[in-house]
């Protein structure tokens, strides 16, 4: 639709390489900005296309990249689910690389108040919000969900996007991880090397909830899980020594 892949041929591929590596469920996230036209129904029936190529191997589920815009705020109060996934509660925010409003927090109460569950896509890329730990405790504090991007995890988008993902970890801020696809070649929809990461230095249980568990709780328009009771890192052996 916007900054993704460029053709179909493209997304089939990117679909089928993700089902491959083990990913069950992918939201669509096409931007909601005033660089991009929104079009849920258009973004409707070309998921409808993908599904017919790629059958049931992969569940694909619609949403949007949301930009805190005052038009953009005036539409989802109107009408929710025509921003949020599948038309539930959980709405993915992306913050500009430019300013972060200095009313954030209240218009994510405000949000929070009409039912709808803001998740802040890969804050650990922002370098305004990784100057803003504490607005990221408090936001989450308030409800608000944070989503990291995989590959700031290992490492593609650099040591200090793979740093602040560890340190939101670290603080168990971290609720969803997600592929954050664009492309086949640099940025594919696979989630398997990220999810084998966060097994071997934070435990199963932590990698399930944030890969399988948290998601599938936010497809399917329920409550998160209960939390979990965070263990350390676990540090390499030379670390330790």
């Amino acid at each position: 639709m916007d900054d993704g892949a460029d053709t179909l041929e493209e997304s089939v591929g990117m679909l089928r390489a993700a089902a491959d590596s083990g990913t069950t469920d992918i939201v669509a996230s096409p931007h909601a900005n005033l660089q991009y036209k929104f079009d849920p129904e258009l973004n409707r029936q070309l998921a409808d296309a993908l599904t017919r190529e790629v059958g049931d191997r992969i569940r694909i589920h619609l949403g949007c990249d949301f930009h805190l815009t005052f038009e953009n705020i005036q539409a989802l109060m109107a009408n929710p689910g025509r921003f949020t996934i599948n038309g539930g509660r959980y709405l993915l925010v992306e913050f500009s690389d430019m300013i972060i409003f200095r009313n954030t927090t209240e218009i994510f109460q405000q949000f929070l108040e009409a039912g709808i569950v803001p998740v802040i896509t890969h804050p650990e890329r922002n370098a305004l919000l990784q100057q803003r730990l504490e607005d990221l405790r408090g936001w989450a504090a308030r409800g608000c969900l944070l989503q990291v991007t995989t590959q700031s995890l290992t490492g593609f988008w650099g040591s200090k996007a793979r740093k602040f993902s560890e340190t939101l970890m670290a603080e168990d801020l971290v609720h969803v991880f997600a592929s954050d696809g664009h492309n086949q070649e640099h940025r594919p929809a696979r989630m398997d090397e990220a999810y084998a990461l966060v097994k071997s230095d934070w435990g199963e249980a932590r990698a399930q909830r944030l890969f399988v568990e948290n998601p599938r709780a936010v497809i399917q328009d329920e409550s998160l899980p209960a939390p979990l009771v965070v263990e350390p890192r676990r540090k390499p052996w030379y670390q330790v020594w």
